[in-house]
């Protein structure tokens, strides 16, 4: 089986991780850890780093360390992974779940910035209030889908007119750019990576945040550290036992070291994919706007069609011939825990999720098996 997306483990691992069995450090303390963070930090373009356990608690912390509070609202897309929302529940609060441009599967920033005009209000104290529920708004999540930026000039504009942190879910987008930017340093409060096993860059699981401001940074780490004050067991905010261990920090400095190459690949094989595919009628690519240069983290294609019989019988095909290939992404707003959330419109979530195709994309992926990829996925469009 050709797999989607497997890690490409062909750098210093082994040699690292015997570092850490030597000398022992294979808890949360280590040097690793450190090196870690600072490749990221660098990466992102970004001032500082605090690695974690996961996307999904660095998220958490970050939303805790911007004042998101129980039964607050955080305006979320509703195509995304179900971790990020999941961040926002842990903090007690419920998302406000919006959908997504068509162009980009990142959140349609028209439709926010005429929610927040049509159905926002001050209070006295004067924090913005959901006219509907009464809740407090406190924070906005955008997400990086596929690795590709959101718009973020709009946002930050509509962030700063509504006094709004920003916390982005940049899983899978480290690595790439908006507006010859870099995806950490682009005016959110926090931006997250993941690291985990199916990202372009692997520690095994775990990930992390960056930030431009050291006061954040400290607070971050300070809650992702079981908020410990001072060398002994005293502790003065409720914590989090958030951190990363410095042989999962080991793997991810031998990936940090070929990043750059990783991503070149994902590129070139979302190109090549786009272009063998681009003459099926009833077909689209994943998006890649010309805003930003995206990491590409999955590729595949988009089908017309919305029978789902007909694509759940693509994928068995393409497995049958021994191609991993998968849905992609089923909307928040769909799942059993927020049903309830309130939401925009759904028009291109709805439309769009059960239409995509994910192929595989690993970056050890050969030309030959791409080749074999292509020739199954266009003999099952000619069959069908």
């Amino acid at each position: 089986m050709i797999p989607l997306a497997v890690p490409n483990l062909a750098g210093r691992e082994a040699e690292y991780l015997q570092e850490c069995i030597t000398s022992t450090f294979v808890s949360t303390v280590g040097p690793f850890v450190s090196r870690f963070e600072e490749m990221v930090a660098a990466a992102a373009g970004a001032k500082h780093a605090v690695a974690t356990s996961a996307g999904t608690t660095a998220l958490h912390a970050a939303l805790l360390s911007v004042g998101v509070e129980r039964d607050d609202l955080v305006i979320a897309p509703a195509f995304t992974f179900i971790a990020s929302i999941a961040s926002i529940a842990h903090c007690g609060a419920l998302p406000w779940l919006f959908d997504v441009s068509a162009e980009t599967w990142t959140i349609d920033v028209r439709l926010l910035a005429d929610k927040l005009e049509k159905e926002t209000c001050r209070r006295a104290d004067g924090s913005l209030v959901h006219k509907d529920t009464g809740r407090r708004v406190s924070a906005i999540l955008p997400v990086f889908t596929l690795g590709i930026p959101a718009q973020m000039d709009e946002i930050n504009e509509l962030a700063k007119s509504y006094d709004l942190p920003i916390v982005v879910d940049a899983a899978a987008a480290l690595g790439t750019d908006y507006k010859g930017r870099s995806s950490g340093n682009l005016g959110a409060d926090f931006t997250m990576f993941s690291f985990n096993g199916n990202k372009t860059v692997t520690a095994g699981g775990g990930g992390g945040i960056v930030t431009d401001d050291p006061e954040k940074a400290r607070l971050f780490r300070h809650l992702t550290t079981t908020a410990r004050v001072g060398a002994n067991y005293d502790h003065d905010i409720v914590g989090y036992n958030y951190r990363m261990t410095n042989l999962q920090a080991a793997v991810g400095c031998a990936q940090m070291e070929n990043l750059d190459r990783f991503v070149e690949v994902k590129r070139n094989i979302a190109r090549k994919y786009r272009e063998a595919f681009s003459d099926i009628a009833g077909t689209a690519p994943f998006p890649d706007p010309e805003y930003a240069r995206s990491g590409h983290w999955f590729s595949g294609i988009v089908v017309n069609n919305r029978d789902p019989g007909q694509l759940a019988d693509i994928h068995v095909r393409l497995r049958e011939a021994g191609i991993d290939s998968r849905p992609f992404w089923k909307p928040a707003h769909l799942q059993a825990p927020y049903v309830r959330a309130p939401r925009t419109e759904m028009k291109v979530c709805e439309s769009l999720w059960q239409r995509i195709v994910t192929l595989p994309c690993s970056t050890a992926l050969t030309a030959v098996d791409q080749d074999y990829i292509v020739d199954n996925v266009r003999r099952q469009f000619a069959n069908n």
